[in-house]
């Protein structure tokens, strides 16, 4: 079998289905994750210099205990700079769909611990596409949405308008729920849809903050 192309590729590496579950992750740039070099280097940095000192104590060329206060110090800095750069360095984030539960559930992933936050997925009753507001044309976002009260859940960005509406578009029609399209709308504009402003409205705000983490 050939390999996806094109726009199929797209969908391919945006949505994963395997039978009653969809996957959908929003991957992190190789670039997003240099961040975290510099802290782990510092971190590091700081770990060698207290090994060293336990080293020179066990082999008798040094006593630790005259340096305790140090190495304490050196191993809290070490776990306040090392932790951060850690998490930047193996943060992901991807929703997870149980078509067979009626579940959606969001996990931030930072190595080996995992944050989920499950939702029922009868509390969604749209898909939106959102953009993000003033630095219009850099994201455009795939949402799941509900009712009034319902906190959105964001599901991939894309660099391409069209990626985005393909996606949702694919999204849509596995999940049986209609698409909204918020592109260049303002919260407070009136062409809103009535069934739904306060989650555009919310949504438009929320692409106002900055994705520099996330890919383009």
């Amino acid at each position: 079998m050939s390999a996806p192309t094109g726009r199929n590729a797209t969908m391919a590496t945006a949505m994963i289905r395997d039978g009653n579950t969809i996957r959908v992750e929003w991957p992190i740039p190789w670039y997003g994750r240099l961040f975290s070099l510099p802290l782990l280097a510092a971190s590091l940095c700081l770990f060698y210099y207290v090994l060293l000192a336990l080293r020179n104590h066990v082999i008798g060329l040094a006593d630790a205990s005259d340096q305790i206060v140090d190495l304490l110090i050196s191993c809290a800095l070490g776990l306040v700079i090392g932790v951060p750069g850690l998490m930047v360095a193996t943060f992901r984030y991807f929703a997870v769909v149980d078509m067979a539960l009626r579940q959606v559930t969001a996990i931030r992933q930072f190595g080996p611990l995992k944050f989920r936050r499950p939702r029922n997925l009868s509390d969604f009753n749209f898909i939106s596409v959102t953009d993000d507001g003033e630095k219009r044309g850099l994201v455009f976002g795939v949402n799941l949405c509900g009712q009034k009260g319902t906190t959105p859940v964001t599901l991939r960005g894309f660099a391409k308008r069209q990626a985005a509406d393909d996606f949702a578009r694919e999204l849509g029609s596995a999940l049986k729920l209609p698409l909204k399209n918020f592109v260049d709308t303002e919260p407070d504009d009136p062409d809103l849809d009535p069934d739904a402003p306060t989650e555009a409205a919310a949504l438009l705000q929320r692409g106002r903050k900055s994705r520099e983490a996330f890919p383009r």
